[in-house]
């Protein structure tokens, strides 16, 4: 096993897009049944965390900058990718800045075959109704995190 420090993390992005009344957008993985997520994506060389974000959006979803506020950043979520798996021959997990964003468009404003479709469906849920074993689980602790800190609910 490989020590956390030694793993070389990737950086990140991750949004979680809110409506006003509090629900927020999952997103189904495409030809992973049943398996939920925040969309995310690298961050690139020279981008930052914001334009990345915005970026990672309209690629993943379709969703255009303009529809969307941020409310929260939070920074620092790390993961390491199991098996000891490499990503570009180099990267052992990756370190996530994730975004509360206010959603404020229609369901038809999404686009899941915008660039490349990653995604097979979404839906909108409260925050306390998430899954755990919709995620890989060396993710989960980070969704568990992700959950106390951005909406205070403690996932199973």
């Amino acid at each position: 096993m490989i020590p956390l420090d030694a793993i070389v993390y990737r950086p990140n992005v991750a949004a979680i897009l809110q409506r006003e009344n509090g629900d927020i957008f999952v997103a189904e993985r495409l030809h992973i049944k049943n398996a939920w997520q925040f969309p995310q994506g690298g961050i690139d060389e020279g981008e930052d965390a914001e334009t990345a974000l915005f970026r990672e959006l309209e690629e993943e979803i379709g969703v255009k900058r303009e529809l969307l506020l941020i409310l929260q950043r939070r920074e620092g979520y790390r993961y390491a990718f199991s098996k000891g798996r490499l990503k570009y021959g180099i990267y052992g997990g990756q370190e996530q800045t994730y975004f509360l964003c206010r959603f404020t468009g229609a369901d038809t404003d999404f686009n899941l075959d915008a660039t490349h479709r990653e995604f097979a469906g979404f839906k909108w849920i409260k925050p306390a109704e998430f899954q755990m074993d919709w995620v890989p689980k060396f993710k989960r602790k980070v969704y568990r995190q992700v959950m106390m800190d951005f909406f205070g609910v403690e996932l199973g």
